[in-house]
């Protein structure tokens, strides 16, 4: 008995001391709480657990019966146990692996919109607001209040503004897609548009590829819709097409989600040669791609396109205006093909329901009075010249662009051997710094090296005097 004993609390250990069965209660938890698991599902049985996490059937019946004196889960004699607990609020923080909260997809985001003045935010993803153009926005802002009061108050219509989906078709006509105004769908943001999307194209436990490293936003929306991640090395081409061919013979995924233009975080441009056969791979397995092009913009010479290749069969193209114009009068865009129009336009009705009223006719205001085209134009010119400087002012405190942008506002740059990213993120923002961890973009966790800057917000010469400081 005395050894029996012995025997099981030995067993009961792993390597680093923690108890087996803590990990087993740990994953029945972490399956109901994102919906894995749902009130009356049955747990698997104590064998094919135990087989699966690799313990013992008595670790099993041991943390199914402390999980049932919590009142999560209860047992059926003779049938088993199930799910008795109502389902806990769905937390995105614990879908997917535990991150220091430095390097969490949302962390960035929450530290640079709650920031003020005096906070230096070279890691956020926008333009500061001086390079907005505020005078033209007052401007649209006062005619639409000079005329139909409806344009101020109602809904927008359920596609969006007619007009303005028709100057979108033309304005994506030069970059090689072909789209009529009915296969344009107007959304509140680039986000919304590919959460439109996901809810869909995907059930819970679906696969989407990712680049890696990837927009970081991109990992915490499929991690809301319970997708499966699987992450593809992204090269400064385009992704690894071996790696993407065996992704797609592994794991079967339903969708692959990507920036072919000015790619985010790392500023590459997709190659005409990898875009080919990227997208003959994608015929070849079903695969759907999600072409998020929000910065098309900012290109000074138009990148290939995967929906231009393809025609909108497999591809679908977004767009937005939140990084150009306006993040506060938001406005986006989904290009798809003729059919998936009015499933989509359901699936808008049903979670936001009207939506753009007021911003797409303000959008479509600044489009055609030439002042956009201006405001871009001066846009890219400032950028080019932030981007050569902050590579210079970069390199000099020992951090390396990882390629040399063609057009855009960020620089993915390599630390200095022996520097964390995430240690370095913690200590900037005690400085009122917010940087860009590289482990927020990849999923698979091999940037810990790296930072992303935008340097359109790298201008305060305090920022690389305090970053050299922090990491010597």
């Amino acid at each position: 008995m005395v050894m029996e004993t012995v025997r099981m609390i030995v067993e009961s250990l792993n390597a680093e001391g923690e108890s087996l069965i803590d990990r087993v209660m740990a994953t029945v938890r972490n399956r109901i709480s994102s919906r894995v698991l749902t009130p009356g599902a049955r747990l698997p049985s104590i064998r094919a657990f135990a087989t699966s996490m690799k313990v013992s059937k008595s670790t099993v019946v041991e943390a199914y019966e402390r999980l049932a004196a919590e009142g999560l889960i209860r047992s059926r004699p003779g049938s088993g146990f199930f799910v008795a607990a109502p389902l806990a609020p769905l937390s995105l923080a614990e879908i997917g692996p535990k991150l220091d909260r430095e390097v969490d997809p949302l962390w960035i985001s929450r530290q640079a919109l709650e920031a003020d003045d005096a906070v230096l935010m070279p890691g956020c993803g926008w333009l500061p607001p001086g390079w907005m153009p505020a005078d033209g926005l007052r401007r649209g802002l006062r005619a639409l209040a000079r005329g139909n009061a409806a344009t101020l108050v109602d809904y927008g219509p359920p596609l969006g503004l007619l007009p303005l989906r028709q100057l979108l078709a033309r304005r994506l006509a030069p970059r090689g897609i072909e789209a009529s105004p009915e296969q344009i769908l107007l959304t509140e943001s680039g986000t919304q548009a590919i959460d439109l999307l996901c809810r869909f194209l995907l059930k819970p436990g679906d696969v989407v590829l990712v680049d890696d490293p990837c927009y970081f936003n991109f990992l915490a929306l499929l991690r809301a819709h319970q997708a499966e991640i699987v992450a593809i090395p992204y090269q400064p081409s385009g992704p690894d097409i071996g790696a993407f061919a065996e992704a797609l013979s592994v794991h079967r995924p339903r969708l692959y989600i990507t920036n072919s233009a000015l790619h985010n975080p790392t500023g590459a441009t997709l190659a005409p040669l990898v875009a080919h056969r990227l997208l003959k791979l994608a015929d070849r397995s079903g695969l759907t791609i999600i072409e998020d092009d929000i910065f098309a913009d900012f290109e000074e010479m138009p990148a290939p396109r995967l929906a231009a290749f393809d025609g909108l069969e497999r591809v679908v193209h977004i767009g937005s205006f939140s990084k150009s114009l306006s993040a506060a009068m938001r406005c986006g865009f989904i290009v798809a093909p003729r059919g998936w129009i009015e499933p989509l336009t359901d699936l808008k009705i049903a979670t936001s329901f009207g939506g753009t009223g007021l911003s797409a006719p303000l959008m479509l205001t600044l489009l055609k009075d030439g002042s956009y085209r201006k405001h871009m134009e001066a846009v890219r010119g400032r950028l080019a010249k932030a981007m050569a400087e902050t590579a210079l002012k970069l390199e000099r405190i020992g951090i390396t662009p990882w390629l040399e942008p063609q057009a855009g506002m960020f620089l993915w740059c390599r630390l200095p051997d022996g520097v964390d990213a995430a240690e370095l993120a913690r200590k900037a923002l005690a400085r009122n710094i917010v940087l860009a961890p590289g482990n927020a973009f990849s999923h698979a966790q091999t940037a810990g090296g790296f930072l992303r800057f935008n340097v359109a917000q790298c201008v305060d010469e305090r920022l690389f005097r305090e970053i050299a400081e922090l990491m010597g």
